[in-house]
Protein backbone atom coordinates (compact mmCIF):
# COMPACT_ATOMS: atom_id res chain seq x y z
CA UNK A 1 0.00 0.00 0.00
CA UNK A 2 1.32 3.63 -0.94
CA UNK A 3 2.14 5.50 2.15
CA UNK A 4 0.22 9.26 2.19
CA UNK A 5 0.59 12.48 3.21
CA UNK A 6 -1.54 15.42 4.36
CA UNK A 7 -1.49 18.11 1.86
CA UNK A 8 -2.45 20.79 4.40
CA UNK A 9 0.77 19.75 7.19
CA UNK A 10 2.71 16.96 5.49
CA UNK A 11 2.15 14.68 8.13
CA UNK A 12 2.09 11.17 6.61
CA UNK A 13 -1.11 9.21 6.11
CA UNK A 14 -2.41 5.50 6.18
CA UNK A 15 -4.91 3.74 4.03
CA UNK A 16 -7.38 3.44 7.23
CA UNK A 17 -6.58 6.71 8.36
CA UNK A 18 -10.05 8.90 9.13
CA UNK A 19 -8.16 12.09 10.81
CA UNK A 20 -4.81 13.46 10.21
CA UNK A 21 -2.65 12.74 13.86
CA UNK A 22 -0.18 15.89 12.48
CA UNK A 23 -2.92 19.25 12.52
CA UNK A 24 -6.22 16.89 13.35
CA UNK A 25 -8.01 17.21 10.07
CA UNK A 26 -10.76 14.86 8.99
CA UNK A 27 -9.02 12.60 6.26
CA UNK A 28 -10.91 10.16 3.76
CA UNK A 29 -10.29 8.26 0.85
CA UNK A 30 -11.11 9.41 -2.58
CA UNK A 31 -11.42 6.69 -4.52
CA UNK A 32 -11.61 9.04 -8.20
CA UNK A 33 -8.08 9.95 -7.22
CA UNK A 34 -6.82 7.05 -5.80
CA UNK A 35 -5.51 8.69 -2.70
CA UNK A 36 -6.00 9.22 0.94
CA UNK A 37 -6.12 13.70 1.50
CA UNK A 38 -7.16 15.95 4.35
CA UNK A 39 -10.64 17.46 3.46
CA UNK A 40 -12.63 20.34 5.21
CA UNK A 41 -16.43 21.46 4.90
CA UNK A 42 -17.29 23.27 2.20
CA UNK A 43 -18.68 27.38 3.20
CA UNK A 44 -21.87 27.15 1.89
CA UNK A 45 -22.97 23.13 2.22
CA UNK A 46 -21.69 21.91 5.42
CA UNK A 47 -23.15 18.46 4.26
CA UNK A 48 -20.21 18.81 1.03
CA UNK A 49 -16.35 18.01 1.54
CA UNK A 50 -13.49 20.05 -0.55
CA UNK A 51 -9.76 19.07 -0.31
CA UNK A 52 -7.91 21.16 2.31
CA UNK A 53 -5.64 23.96 0.35
CA UNK A 54 -2.04 23.66 0.83
CA UNK A 55 -0.67 26.69 2.46
CA UNK A 56 -1.31 29.79 0.48
CA UNK A 57 -3.64 28.31 -2.45
CA UNK A 58 -7.60 28.58 -2.87
CA UNK A 59 -9.37 24.68 -2.69
CA UNK A 60 -10.29 22.96 -5.43
CA UNK A 61 -13.40 22.35 -7.47
CA UNK A 62 -14.04 18.33 -6.32
CA UNK A 63 -16.49 18.15 -3.97
CA UNK A 64 -17.51 14.73 -1.47
CA UNK A 65 -19.82 13.25 0.68
CA UNK A 66 -18.98 10.62 3.86
CA UNK A 67 -19.96 7.34 3.46
CA UNK A 68 -23.49 6.50 4.59
CA UNK A 69 -21.27 3.64 7.02
CA UNK A 70 -18.95 6.09 7.80
CA UNK A 71 -22.13 8.52 9.61
CA UNK A 72 -24.51 5.55 10.61
CA UNK A 73 -21.50 3.07 11.84
CA UNK A 74 -18.15 4.62 11.87
CA UNK A 75 -17.08 1.72 9.38
CA UNK A 76 -15.77 3.58 6.75
CA UNK A 77 -13.05 5.97 5.68
CA UNK A 78 -14.16 6.39 1.54
CA UNK A 79 -15.91 9.38 0.38
CA UNK A 80 -18.43 9.54 -2.37
CA UNK A 81 -18.13 12.30 -5.18
CA UNK A 82 -20.70 14.83 -4.47
CA UNK A 83 -22.20 13.94 -8.05
CA UNK A 84 -22.93 10.79 -6.92
CA UNK A 85 -26.34 9.77 -5.52
CA UNK A 86 -25.44 6.79 -4.39
CA UNK A 87 -25.06 6.91 -0.41
CA UNK A 88 -22.13 4.51 -0.08
CA UNK A 89 -18.98 4.58 -1.26
CA UNK A 90 -17.95 2.35 -4.52
CA UNK A 91 -16.37 -0.27 -1.91
CA UNK A 92 -19.30 -0.44 0.49
CA UNK A 93 -22.04 -0.49 -2.16
CA UNK A 94 -20.29 -3.96 -3.46
CA UNK A 95 -21.47 -5.43 0.02
CA UNK A 96 -24.84 -6.92 -0.66
CA UNK A 97 -25.47 -8.78 2.84
CA UNK A 98 -24.00 -7.95 6.45
CA UNK A 99 -24.44 -9.92 9.69
CA UNK A 100 -26.73 -9.50 12.26
CA UNK A 101 -25.02 -6.18 13.69
CA UNK A 102 -26.89 -6.08 16.91
CA UNK A 103 -25.12 -9.57 17.80
CA UNK A 104 -21.83 -9.00 20.03
CA UNK A 105 -19.20 -8.89 18.04
CA UNK A 106 -20.14 -8.56 14.77
CA UNK A 107 -19.59 -5.16 14.03
CA UNK A 108 -16.18 -5.24 15.04
CA UNK A 109 -15.83 -8.02 12.48
CA UNK A 110 -18.11 -6.49 9.67
CA UNK A 111 -14.76 -3.68 10.48
CA UNK A 112 -12.23 -5.89 10.04
CA UNK A 113 -13.27 -7.92 6.98
CA UNK A 114 -14.39 -4.31 5.41
CA UNK A 115 -10.86 -3.60 6.10
CA UNK A 116 -9.38 -6.26 3.79
CA UNK A 117 -12.11 -5.70 1.28
CA UNK A 118 -11.38 -2.38 0.85
CA UNK A 119 -7.58 -3.26 0.37
CA UNK A 120 -8.57 -5.56 -1.84
CA UNK A 121 -10.32 -3.26 -3.89
CA UNK A 122 -7.77 -0.64 -4.05
CA UNK A 123 -5.09 -3.10 -5.69
CA UNK A 124 -7.78 -4.03 -8.10
CA UNK A 125 -8.37 -0.48 -8.87
CA UNK A 126 -4.57 0.35 -9.51
CA UNK A 127 -4.49 -2.57 -11.67
CA UNK A 128 -7.44 -0.91 -13.40
CA UNK A 129 -9.86 -4.29 -12.84
CA UNK A 130 -12.99 -2.48 -11.25
CA UNK A 131 -14.46 1.01 -11.02
CA UNK A 132 -13.24 3.55 -9.56
CA UNK A 133 -16.07 6.24 -10.37
CA UNK A 134 -18.56 4.15 -11.98
CA UNK A 135 -21.07 5.97 -14.69
CA UNK A 136 -24.54 6.10 -13.86
CA UNK A 137 -26.42 3.05 -14.29
CA UNK A 138 -23.28 0.76 -13.73
CA UNK A 139 -23.73 -2.45 -11.80
CA UNK A 140 -20.66 -4.07 -10.74
CA UNK A 141 -20.96 -8.09 -11.25
CA UNK A 142 -18.25 -8.46 -8.54
CA UNK A 143 -20.29 -8.28 -4.85
CA UNK A 144 -20.13 -9.26 -1.43
CA UNK A 145 -22.32 -11.31 1.29
CA UNK A 146 -20.78 -11.72 4.81
CA UNK A 147 -22.69 -13.65 6.94
CA UNK A 148 -22.10 -16.24 9.92
CA UNK A 149 -22.87 -20.07 10.51
CA UNK A 150 -26.27 -20.66 11.54
CA UNK A 151 -27.33 -24.07 13.96
CA UNK A 152 -27.30 -26.50 11.17
CA UNK A 153 -26.08 -24.57 8.98
CA UNK A 154 -22.02 -23.36 8.25
CA UNK A 155 -21.24 -20.76 5.89
CA UNK A 156 -18.00 -21.91 3.59
CA UNK A 157 -15.97 -18.48 2.27
CA UNK A 158 -15.89 -19.36 -1.70
CA UNK A 159 -17.30 -17.54 -4.98
CA UNK A 160 -20.20 -18.54 -6.94
CA UNK A 161 -20.76 -16.15 -10.64
CA UNK A 162 -19.74 -12.74 -9.24
CA UNK A 163 -20.83 -13.64 -5.62
CA UNK A 164 -17.99 -13.60 -3.02
CA UNK A 165 -19.05 -15.21 0.25
CA UNK A 166 -17.28 -14.59 3.66
CA UNK A 167 -17.57 -16.21 6.76
CA UNK A 168 -17.33 -13.75 8.95
CA UNK A 169 -15.44 -15.85 11.55
CA UNK A 170 -12.51 -15.59 9.70
CA UNK A 171 -12.19 -12.46 11.09
CA UNK A 172 -11.91 -14.25 14.26
CA UNK A 173 -7.73 -14.42 15.21
CA UNK A 174 -7.79 -17.62 17.11
CA UNK A 175 -10.49 -18.99 14.77
CA UNK A 176 -8.69 -18.05 11.56
CA UNK A 177 -5.19 -19.73 13.14
CA UNK A 178 -7.33 -22.52 14.51
CA UNK A 179 -8.15 -23.19 11.11
CA UNK A 180 -4.86 -22.79 8.94
CA UNK A 181 -3.79 -25.52 11.81
CA UNK A 182 -6.63 -27.99 10.53
CA UNK A 183 -6.34 -27.46 7.10
CA UNK A 184 -2.30 -27.39 7.07
CA UNK A 185 -2.10 -24.13 5.60
CA UNK A 186 1.20 -22.34 5.81
CA UNK A 187 -0.64 -18.20 5.15
CA UNK A 188 -4.01 -17.78 6.13
CA UNK A 189 -5.39 -13.92 6.19
CA UNK A 190 -8.61 -12.19 6.04
CA UNK A 191 -6.56 -10.14 3.06
CA UNK A 192 -5.61 -13.45 1.89
CA UNK A 193 -9.05 -15.02 1.19
CA UNK A 194 -10.25 -11.48 -0.31
CA UNK A 195 -7.43 -11.81 -2.96
CA UNK A 196 -8.13 -15.75 -3.75
CA UNK A 197 -11.44 -16.07 -4.30
CA UNK A 198 -11.51 -12.80 -6.30
CA UNK A 199 -9.39 -14.71 -8.64
CA UNK A 200 -12.10 -17.20 -9.10
CA UNK A 201 -13.97 -14.12 -10.28
CA UNK A 202 -11.26 -13.13 -12.41
CA UNK A 203 -10.89 -16.17 -13.89
CA UNK A 204 -14.32 -16.28 -15.20
CA UNK A 205 -13.98 -12.09 -16.46
CA UNK A 206 -10.33 -12.69 -18.24
CA UNK A 207 -10.18 -16.02 -19.29
CA UNK A 208 -13.23 -17.66 -19.65
CA UNK A 209 -14.99 -14.56 -20.80
CA UNK A 210 -11.56 -13.21 -22.17
CA UNK A 211 -10.95 -15.82 -25.02
CA UNK A 212 -7.88 -17.45 -22.70
CA UNK A 213 -9.05 -20.87 -21.98
CA UNK A 214 -6.70 -22.25 -24.51
CA UNK A 215 -3.86 -20.14 -23.43
CA UNK A 216 -5.17 -21.14 -19.74
CA UNK A 217 -5.23 -24.61 -20.25
CA UNK A 218 -1.71 -24.93 -21.42
CA UNK A 219 -0.09 -23.84 -18.09
CA UNK A 220 -2.66 -24.45 -15.84
CA UNK A 221 -4.46 -27.63 -16.79
CA UNK A 222 -7.83 -28.55 -17.97
CA UNK A 223 -10.96 -26.86 -15.87
CA UNK A 224 -13.56 -28.57 -17.60
CA UNK A 225 -12.33 -31.40 -14.77
CA UNK A 226 -15.21 -32.48 -12.48
CA UNK A 227 -14.67 -29.60 -9.80
CA UNK A 228 -16.59 -31.11 -6.70
CA UNK A 229 -14.46 -34.62 -7.51
CA UNK A 230 -10.73 -32.53 -7.36
CA UNK A 231 -11.33 -30.88 -4.71
CA UNK A 232 -12.87 -34.48 -2.64
CA UNK A 233 -9.98 -36.27 -4.15
CA UNK A 234 -7.62 -33.81 -2.37
CA UNK A 235 -9.08 -33.54 1.27
CA UNK A 236 -9.65 -37.26 1.59
CA UNK A 237 -5.93 -37.91 0.15
CA UNK A 238 -4.03 -35.61 2.75
CA UNK A 239 -1.83 -34.99 0.48
CA UNK A 240 -0.14 -33.95 -2.59
CA UNK A 241 1.37 -35.29 -5.53
CA UNK A 242 5.09 -35.51 -5.16
CA UNK A 243 7.19 -32.36 -6.74
CA UNK A 244 4.13 -30.04 -6.21
CA UNK A 245 6.27 -27.15 -5.31
CA UNK A 246 8.03 -27.74 -8.95
CA UNK A 247 4.72 -26.28 -10.36
CA UNK A 248 2.44 -24.78 -8.32
CA UNK A 249 2.53 -21.79 -5.82
CA UNK A 250 1.13 -23.59 -2.87
CA UNK A 251 0.00 -27.32 -2.08
CA UNK A 252 -3.91 -26.28 -2.64
CA UNK A 253 -3.32 -25.26 -6.17
CA UNK A 254 -3.01 -28.69 -6.90
CA UNK A 255 -6.38 -30.10 -6.22
CA UNK A 256 -7.68 -28.31 -9.72
CA UNK A 257 -6.89 -25.69 -12.28
CA UNK A 258 -9.25 -23.28 -10.72
CA UNK A 259 -7.73 -23.38 -7.54
CA UNK A 260 -3.94 -23.12 -9.19
CA UNK A 261 -5.61 -19.89 -10.69
CA UNK A 262 -6.78 -18.24 -7.66
CA UNK A 263 -4.08 -19.27 -5.25
CA UNK A 264 -1.30 -17.78 -7.91
CA UNK A 265 -3.81 -14.98 -8.65
CA UNK A 266 -3.62 -14.22 -4.81
CA UNK A 267 0.26 -14.30 -4.49
CA UNK A 268 0.51 -11.63 -7.87
CA UNK A 269 -1.68 -9.64 -5.76
CA UNK A 270 0.35 -10.49 -2.95
CA UNK A 271 3.51 -9.02 -5.08
CA UNK A 272 2.29 -5.74 -6.34
CA UNK A 273 1.13 -4.59 -2.94
CA UNK A 274 4.30 -5.79 -1.12
CA UNK A 275 6.27 -3.90 -3.64
CA UNK A 276 4.35 -1.10 -3.91
CA UNK A 277 4.75 -0.55 -0.16
CA UNK A 278 8.18 -1.00 -0.20
CA UNK A 279 8.92 1.65 -2.78
CA UNK A 280 6.66 4.00 -1.21
CA UNK A 281 9.65 3.69 1.61
CA UNK A 282 12.30 4.40 -0.61
CA UNK A 283 13.47 0.76 0.57
CA UNK A 284 16.78 -0.73 -1.78
CA UNK A 285 17.40 -4.13 -2.06
CA UNK A 286 20.41 -6.03 -3.45
CA UNK A 287 19.37 -8.55 -6.24
CA UNK A 288 22.26 -9.99 -5.74
CA UNK A 289 22.52 -11.60 -1.95
CA UNK A 290 25.78 -11.71 -0.19
CA UNK A 291 27.18 -8.79 -3.33
CA UNK A 292 28.17 -5.92 -1.12
CA UNK A 293 26.89 -2.83 -3.11
CA UNK A 294 24.47 0.09 -2.74
CA UNK A 295 21.75 -2.25 -4.37
CA UNK A 296 18.92 -0.77 -6.43
CA UNK A 297 15.12 0.82 -5.67
CA UNK A 298 12.45 -1.19 -5.34
CA UNK A 299 9.93 -0.54 -8.18
CA UNK A 300 6.62 0.77 -7.49
CA UNK A 301 4.76 -1.81 -9.90
CA UNK A 302 1.52 0.32 -10.28
CA UNK A 303 3.78 3.59 -11.41
CA UNK A 304 6.09 2.38 -13.95
CA UNK A 305 4.90 1.83 -17.13
CA UNK A 306 5.02 -1.81 -18.87
CA UNK A 307 7.45 -2.40 -15.67
CA UNK A 308 8.53 -6.28 -17.33
CA UNK A 309 7.92 -9.23 -14.83
CA UNK A 310 11.53 -9.99 -14.84
CA UNK A 311 12.35 -7.27 -12.96
CA UNK A 312 9.11 -7.95 -10.37
CA UNK A 313 10.33 -11.22 -9.35
CA UNK A 314 14.25 -9.85 -9.16
CA UNK A 315 13.27 -7.43 -6.62
CA UNK A 316 10.64 -9.78 -4.84
CA UNK A 317 12.90 -12.38 -3.34
CA UNK A 318 15.67 -10.16 -1.85
CA UNK A 319 12.33 -8.09 -0.50
CA UNK A 320 10.32 -11.19 1.59
CA UNK A 321 13.84 -12.25 2.82
CA UNK A 322 13.93 -9.00 4.02
CA UNK A 323 10.51 -8.78 5.37
CA UNK A 324 10.61 -12.76 6.60
CA UNK A 325 13.81 -12.08 8.84
CA UNK A 326 12.45 -8.41 10.26
CA UNK A 327 9.23 -10.99 11.26
CA UNK A 328 12.13 -13.14 12.78
CA UNK A 329 13.62 -10.47 14.80
CA UNK A 330 10.27 -9.70 16.38
CA UNK A 331 9.87 -13.54 17.54
CA UNK A 332 7.10 -14.51 14.68
CA UNK A 333 7.09 -16.83 12.22
CA UNK A 334 7.39 -16.40 8.31
CA UNK A 335 5.22 -13.40 6.80
CA UNK A 336 5.51 -15.34 3.34
CA UNK A 337 5.95 -18.91 4.10
CA UNK A 338 6.47 -19.59 0.25
CA UNK A 339 9.07 -20.25 -2.15
CA UNK A 340 8.53 -19.55 -6.02
CA UNK A 341 9.77 -22.14 -8.59
CA UNK A 342 9.98 -21.64 -12.05
CA UNK A 343 7.02 -23.68 -12.81
CA UNK A 344 4.77 -21.29 -10.72
CA UNK A 345 6.63 -18.17 -11.69
CA UNK A 346 5.55 -19.14 -15.43
CA UNK A 347 2.06 -18.94 -14.26
CA UNK A 348 2.25 -16.00 -12.00
CA UNK A 349 3.83 -14.15 -15.11
CA UNK A 350 0.91 -15.59 -17.35
CA UNK A 351 -1.16 -13.67 -14.98
CA UNK A 352 1.09 -10.38 -15.30
CA UNK A 353 1.09 -10.92 -18.77
CA UNK A 354 -3.40 -10.72 -18.86
CA UNK A 355 -3.62 -7.92 -16.26
CA UNK A 356 -1.32 -5.32 -18.66
CA UNK A 357 -3.48 -6.02 -21.29
CA UNK A 358 -6.53 -5.23 -19.54
CA UNK A 359 -4.20 -2.56 -17.31
CA UNK A 360 -3.22 -0.49 -20.72
CA UNK A 361 -6.84 0.04 -21.79
CA UNK A 362 -7.82 1.02 -18.49
CA UNK A 363 -5.71 3.37 -17.70
CA UNK A 364 -6.33 5.39 -20.87
CA UNK A 365 -9.82 5.23 -20.00
CA UNK A 366 -8.87 6.78 -16.33
CA UNK A 367 -6.57 9.37 -18.20
CA UNK A 368 -9.56 10.12 -20.59
CA UNK A 369 -12.45 10.79 -17.84
CA UNK A 370 -9.71 12.91 -15.60
CA UNK A 371 -8.52 15.13 -18.35
CA UNK A 372 -12.47 15.75 -19.09
CA UNK A 373 -12.74 16.58 -15.78
CA UNK A 374 -9.82 18.90 -15.61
Amino acid sequence: MKLFRCQACGQSLFFENDTCLGCGSRVAFLPDLLAVAAVEQVADDASLWQLRPRRGRKPGPRRYRPCQNAEIHGICNFAVPAHDPNPLCVACRLTRVLPDLSQQGNKESWHAIEVAKRRLFYTLAQLALIEVNPPPGHSERLVFEFLQDQPGQAVLTGHADGLITINIAEADDAERARRRVQLHEPYRTLLGHFRHESGHYYWDVLIRDGGRVEAFTELFGDASVDYSESLKKHYESGGCPAGWQDHHVSAYATCHPWEDWAETWAHYLHMVDLLETAAAYNTRVSVEPGVDDEGEDVIDPFEARGVDFDDLVQQWVPLTLLVNSLNRSLGQGDAYPFALSEGALRKLRFIHDVINEVRLTGRLQRQDAAAAAA
